[in-house]
């Protein structure tokens, strides 16, 4: 799974594993509060955005979530052979400026970029496996970078399907690709329907899409260093990574839950 071991860091001991962890869980925890604030500010959360959509819209984002993912990881890859990975920092730019121009244009302009801006963001969890080690040359890795979106997204509130996402493993075979992007892009079709509406925005179009764009790119960022984070955390502690994740889930879980009560 990883390019070269010697990479990375020497074992560590149980007081690093915990500090680490809770690294991660704190990471976790605080990635969603861009995109919540956002659309307050926009005007409405999950439901009240989605509702701005057509019918039609509504009723077809599970199909065209799945052929962008579909478009993303090809395309993704095949850019990778030609150009490096960018700066977090410049991916947050690029699909700041995309977001801006798709809002520019309505609707038909937003759904027109939902595909190029699902493409910049598979490279960048792509970049971000490799930073934690990991060859995105191999399928299995390949795969895995696409299962980061599978975290439905900050609005969701079932903790325990969100984590879930952290713990995939996929059988790499003929159906591999096809299977996962079924399962996950009725998640993800959810999170771009958020992200459209705010688009539709009437007059603040262009500054919606720009500003949803980088708050999601940071937000899928974010969930990428986590669930390379845990892979690699694993390796370098000698730990199953179920158990890892176990102890993990506890720290994101148990402070959630306390503020809600």
């Amino acid at each position: 799974m990883t390019r070269d071991l010697e990479i990375l860091d020497a074992p560590i001991d149980a007081t690093e594993v915990e500090a680490e962890l809770t690294a991660l869980a704190r990471r976790y925890s605080r990635a969603g509060g861009l995109v919540i604030d956002l659309l307050n500010q926009i005007g409405g959360q999950a439901d009240s955005l989605l509702e701005r959509l057509p019918a039609p819209v509504r009723t077809g984002l599970g199909a065209q979530t799945e052929r962008a993912l579909g478009f993303a990881f090809d395309a993704a890859s095949r850019s990778r052979g030609h150009v490096a990975g960018e700066p977090s920092w410049m991916t947050r730019a690029l699909t700041t400026a995309m977001g801006a121009a798709g809002g520019f244009g309505g609707l038909p302009s937003a759904l027109a970029e939902l595909p190029v801006t699902t493409t910049v963001l598979l490279r960048a969890i792509q970049t971000i496996a490799e930073e934690h080690g990991f060859d995105t040359g191999e399928e299995a890795v390949r795969f895995d970078c696409i299962t980061v979106f599978a975290v439905a997204g900050p609005l969701a509130e079932d903790d325990g399907a969100d984590l879930a996402f952290l713990s995939t493993r996929l059988m790499v075979n003929g159906a591999a690709l096809s299977t996962v992007i079924a399962r996950i892009a009725p998640r993800l079709s959810v999170v771009l329907g958020q992200k459209l509406a705010a688009q539709t925005v009437p007059v603040l179009g262009a500054a919606a899409g720009a500003a949803t764009n980088y708050a999601y790119t940071s937000y899928y960022q974010d969930m990428a260093h986590v669930h390379f984070g845990l892979r690699r955390l694993a390796i370098r502690a000698g730990l199953d990574h179920g158990v890892l994740l176990a102890r993990f889930k506890a720290k994101v879980i148990k402070p959630k839950l306390h503020k809600a009560g």
